[in-house]
């Protein structure tokens, strides 16, 4: 579920750069330039793929306790990550389709289809490089298998879906509802990424375990319980936490979730919706 996600709100930001992209070049009457934002994108993912499975393939041949340094540091950075995107995207949402139609009028006035792929490469590598990342620290404090492979694939299908519709513009998405419902689980996520760091820490003793743990309540143990595993995977959850990743988690959530609410609230309807002009469709 994690993985499903963040691949899905990561995908669907990509979504709306390369939808508004095309329909903008469709909209001036070049038609033909429109493989070059194909190639951009699709060199981009490429590109993404490869990168992930470096990282991932360089974490998991590392020993037990390099190892869980690097997934601490790796969760820590998502965690990072995932608080600039939700931030960057509620900020720039309603300029979004403005910037990347005057970076495409200036590429195309200059000639430059290489131009034109470029502006498509970099937005979407962006979202790419984050999507990998984001996918590995998934894995954090489990074994990684199949299923966040799947979650993943399932929400780029998703995301496609909805970059597809907004495209064609025949059916409104509420896009400001969207992202600000996942926004909400993307924090509740990286708190828990928070924590889950901490607790690799704790793991190898860089930090300091204080009171360990803090409670065992003996519920939802992802060990035995499905929706433990799904707590875990999606907020962090652990039965027996220690002070300090509780400490962590709070120090994250309220002050971040407080600030993005408030964000939201005052974002208000200005957010375009996926399917109105505003959103580039």
């Amino acid at each position: 579920m994690a993985a499903f996600l963040v691949m899905l709100r990561e995908g669907v930001e990509a979504a709306l750069i390369v939808g508004i992209l095309l329909a903008y070049v469709s909209r001036i009457g070049r038609p033909r330039e429109l493989r070059w934002v194909w190639t951009g994108t699709i060199s981009a993912a490429l590109l993404s793929v490869i990168a992930g499975i470096a990282i991932f393939s360089t974490i998991g041949s590392l020993d037990e306790r390099a190892e869980e340094v690097a997934e601490g540091v790796v969760a820590w950075i998502a965690a990072g990550l995932l608080t600039w995107m939700i931030f960057w995207m509620g900020s720039q949402a309603r300029h979004i389709r403005g910037r990347l139609e005057n970076e495409v009028e200036t590429a195309l006035a200059s000639g430059g289809a290489g131009a034109l792929a470029a502006i498509a490469f970099f937005a979407v590598l962006r979202e790419g490089l984050e999507s990998a990342l984001f996918l590995i620290s998934t894995t954090v404090g489990t074994e990684a298998d199949g299923l966040q492979f799947l979650g993943g694939v399932l929400g780029l299908a998703g995301a496609i879906v909805i970059g597809y519709l907004i495209y064609r513009g025949g059916t409104r998405i509420d896009i400001r509802l969207f992202f600000r419902v996942t926004g909400v689980l993307i924090i509740l996520f990286a708190a828990g990424l928070v924590a889950k760091g901490i607790h690799e820490f704790q793991a190898v003793g860089v930090l300091p375990a204080v009171v360990d743990p803090l409670w065992d309540v003996g519920i939802l143990d992802p060990a035995t319980s499905l929706a433990g595993e799904f707590a875990k995977s999606l907020f962090g959850w652990r039965p027996d936490p220690s002070l300090l990743m509780v400490v962590g988690y709070l120090a994250y959530l309220i002050p971040i979730g407080g600030a993005f609410l408030s964000m939201t609230r005052k974002a208000g309807a200005g957010t375009p919706t996926a399917g109105s002009p505003a959103a580039g469709s």
